[in-house]
């Protein structure tokens, strides 16, 4: 007895059984949807991660936390504790090996999209993903004190297009009390998707950011005093701090120089991270939920295989007479035993398939609104090592699974089986 023959009798005899097997094969493929699923958004949500910002060689800020540096100076999110003085950015772009030096003031708002204060080396300067630019999908860069330059994401969900006429808030938050009603911007520039924070934002430029504060103190508009749009751009607009800033260096083997100079900075308190650094503690803090997601999928696995030892369990009282006819036409022990696992082995297969078939599909089918919505860009990529291992380990189990059904087959006796009791 060959095994293409065995492996021709497991497959006839599960397709006899197919509707009861379905069910397995469903959860098979439902468990290898979820498992690989979760590696495969876990490993696109990392590189979105990590795209966020590249060709950035050190973000410098007032002396906090690294990860709070980087969580409002790249994504937004938080507020700075201090500011630096400007006075501390001009020296940072004398310092030996830096090669540009780009500001970031926040702080403002536009209905709950963040407003960046920068110039327009921000978009010479700044990279995300594999070292990609920002490109402008229709328009300019801000040229007049009141232009503004907005996210794809704020385009879209807002339906902003060039022309269109904002008015930004104070504070953040998608509900503010103190509008800078008085002096509105005009959108004359819309980027292209990034799928990072950069599409949440409204950029304009530091002078326009000063402006909006000249009759502010404190948080709050100076009583008795107004300062009109027109009467803001005939004042002096030089900013006087700023929140943030990103650096590029003439060579990045000075990088720890650098760092160095910038966090003994005599002028005030200043702090410099690494972005790889920073983003790969930030990943650490957000791994938790992560690895629950693993250790749930392995769960859902474990149940499916749980299942699948279960249905063919189940099937072997029906199955008791086949096995005694094999045994009876010269099937030895160990024949029923691999036809058991075989047969074990291939609805592992025919699940594992169907959930990477799936997946796939799923991934077409909503790549573009996962892109839109959140931000998180699924690629159709060879499977990792991991997404490999976790496919093997899900094969085995399988046939882990099917050992037992196969070693109750191998205990039936000929006579029992000629014989069953019903």
């Amino acid at each position: 007895m060959t095994h293409g023959f065995l492996l021709s009798l497991a497959w006839r005899s599960a397709w006899n059984r197919r509707f009861t097997l379905a069910l397995t094969v469903c959860s098979i493929a439902l468990s290898t949807f979820m498992l690989l699923g979760v590696e495969r958004v876990r490993t696109d949500l990392r590189g979105s991660f990590s795209s966020a910002v590249s060709g950035t060689d050190l973000i410098v800020g007032p002396r906090t936390g690294s990860v709070q540096l980087l969580l409002y100076a790249v994504f937004r999110v938080g507020a700075a504790t201090n500011n630096i003085r400007w006075s501390s950015i001009e020296a940072l772009q004398q310092l030996r090996g830096v090669a540009w030096v780009v500001p970031l003031s926040l702080g403002d708002s536009h209905r709950g999209f963040p407003v960046l204060g920068t110039t327009t080396a921000y978009f010479d300067h700044f990279r995300h993903g594999e070292q990609q630019p920002l490109r402008l999908r229709e328009g300019t860069r801000f040229q007049d004190l009141y232009d503004a330059v907005i996210g794809a994401e704020v385009a879209d969900q807002l339906g902003y297009r060039v022309g269109q006429r904002i008015t930004l808030a104070h504070g953040t938050g998608e509900i503010s009390l103190s509008e800078h009603a008085d002096k509105p911007f005009t959108v004359v520039g819309v980027l292209a998707r990034t799928g990072t924070p950069v599409d949440r934002t409204v950029h304009i430029s530091l002078e326009a950011m000063e402006a909006l504060h000249v009759d502010w103190m404190a948080g709050v508009p100076l009583q008795g005093l107004h300062v009109s749009a027109e009467e803001a751009r005939r004042m002096n607009l030089q900013p006087r701090t700023v929140t943030a800033a990103l650096v590029g260096l003439q060579n990045r083997a000075a990088v720890f120089s650098v760092q160095r100079q910038v966090n003994n900075f005599g002028g005030e308190p200043l702090m410099s991270i690494l972005p790889g650094v920073a983003l790969d503690e930030l990943w650490d803090v957000v791994g938790a939920g992560e690895r629950a997601l693993m250790l749930m999928s392995g769960l859902v696995a474990l149940v499916s295989m749980a299942g699948l030892m279960s249905v063919v369990l189940a099937g072997l009282n029906e199955r008791r007479r086949e096995l005694a006819v094999l045994r009876a036409v010269g099937a030895s022990l160990r024949h029923v035993l691999l036809l058991l696992t075989l047969e074990g082995l291939l609805m592992t297969l025919v699940g594992t398939s169907l959930g990477i078939a799936t997946l796939s599909a799923c991934a077409l089918a909503l790549g573009p609104w996962l892109q839109s919505d959140f931000g998180l860009t699924l690629q159709l990529a060879q499977p990792t090592l991991t997404q490999g291992l976790m496919l093997s380990g899900l094969l085995l189990a399988g046939w882990v699974a099917s050992l037992l059904p196969g070693w109750r087959a191998y205990r039936l006796s000929l006579a029992d089986g000629l014989s069953p009791r019903i």
